[in-house]
């Protein structure tokens, strides 16, 4: 068995590293350039979900240096006003097991680690272009350069403008979510101070008219990895915005700062020295889930099929998740004890259940139709969400029940690993 996949995204890589180590054909087809392409984006949040699929498909040695390279363990979960006013405050206790635990690492590292054992694997200035399916029940991936490539499988791992998706399932559909957001990141230099609490933190402000800003604190123990930096993420919904087509990192900037007049002098600070190199905004999506369509040996994964806000940030844990899922299936067939297309079949109604509801989860969070958004009943809304976050913060009972919720959302696959053994070839 011959499997292409299309894409060197975090779900890519991972089902390649899995299927490699299976003794399985595998090549990835990645449209950038070279490994050293800029990747936008900063802190990826991998849960226990996500750290288990990467330790099972991921060589030790491999696994050893993700983990390496993570920046050091949130320990804070803060939750405050736009002036800086405590809502809620809790200690998170990121585990010390290198499996299960949360971890914090940096887009660019992460590839840099899953990239690792990966040469002879991976082709770079690879731009998919179309697939046919031919007689002998083989697929065959087109490129931009004129180039072709055919295999008993081809996966889409080529994110939310996957060209694989548009010509399989035309059907699927990928919008606007109604929010904008603007992000950057701030080295932590001499003379950067870092707001009250957001040391080894996330910390989420919650202010008027639907607008928020997240902050992200990243400190690297290698020294090798990357500068340590606070990441900072504000949005609102569309409206609020003015037209930004064209517009330089400066003018991004300028835009926060017009819309964050009353904010705490120290959070437009972090704006004002953020990097312009590292300043981009982003027009959030998502996917609009879908019924079931007719499996076959073309399959999808991560933001190729479900596509998600970062509300609930469980994007690139459930597209790693859905890594795990089809590796399993695909050693199963190459072992003889499955069929492919039942195999595949069965991962995608998985896929299916969990993964669209993580669409809509996130989705619910980051809506810019939202009554939130709007100028009164927004007020009345967020004055309620922060009583209620100023009251759990008040009593134990409540808080520890509010945060087992976050935990559990993001510790799902105890069923899933126990209903399945997976025997490694190769």
């Amino acid at each position: 068995m011959r499997v292409l996949v299309i894409g060197a995204g975090t779900g890519g890589l991972c089902l390649a590293h899995g299927l490699k180590r299976a003794g399985i054909d595998v090549t990835v087809f990645e449209r950038d350039r070279d490994p050293q392409h800029r990747i936008l984006g900063y802190r990826v949040g991998i849960s226990p979900d996500g750290s288990r699929a990467l330790a099972e498909c991921l060589p030790p040695e491999v696994f050893a240096e993700f983990v390496r390279t993570c920046a050091r363990p949130i320990r804070h979960m803060n939750m405050r006003t736009e002036k800086l006013r405590e809502l809620l405050t809790a200690d998170v206790d990121p585990g010390s097991d290198p499996v299960r635990s949360e971890k914090s690492v940096s887009r660019s590292a992460m590839r840099k680690a899953l990239l690792m054992g990966l040469d002879d694997v991976v082709r770079f200035d690879k731009t998919f272009t179309s697939f046919a399916r031919n007689d002998d029940g083989t697929v065959t991936a087109f490129f931009a350069d004129g180039t072709s490539a055919t295999g008993d499988v081809l996966v889409a791992a080529d994110g939310a403008n996957s060209r694989v998706r548009k010509q399989y399932l035309p059907q699927a559909q990928v919008v606007d979510s109604g929010v904008t957001a603007i992000a950057g990141k701030v080295w932590l230099e001499p003379g950067v101070e870092v707001p009250p609490g957001a040391d080894e933190a996330i910390t989420l402000l919650f202010a008027p008219r639907g607008a928020s800003l997240i902050i992200h604190h990243m400190v690297f123990d290698g020294q090798d990895v990357e500068p340590d930096y606070l990441m900072w993420g504000y949005s609102a919904s569309n409206d609020k915005f003015p037209a930004l087509r064209d517009a330089t990192p400066e003018q991004l900037k300028q835009v926060v700062l017009d819309l964050t007049p009353s904010w705490h002098p120290a959070l437009r600070e972090l704006v004002r020295k953020a990097d312009p190199e590292t300043v981009f905004k982003i027009h959030i999506r998502t996917s609009e889930p879908f019924g079931a369509w007719e499996p076959s040996n073309v399959t999808l994964l991560g933001d190729a099929i479900h596509t998600m806000t970062p509300g609930r940030g469980i994007g690139a844990n459930t597209a790693l998740r859905d890594a795990q899922a089809l590796c399993r299936k695909l050693i199963a067939v190459s072992q003889g004890t499955e069929e492919l297309i039942p195999a595949i079949a069965a991962y995608e109604a998985d896929m299916r259940e969990y993964g669209f509801k993580a669409v809509l989860e996130s989705r619910d969070q980051i809506d810019g139709s939202a009554p939130i958004h709007k100028p009164v009943i927004g007020r009345l809304m967020l004055a309620g969400f922060r009583t209620f976050l100023r009251v759990t913060n008040r009593v134990p009972a409540l808080k520890r029940k509010f945060m087992a919720a976050e935990t559990e959302l993001r510790d799902t696959t105890e069923q899933l690993d126990s209903n399945h053994e997976v025997v490694r070839t190769g």
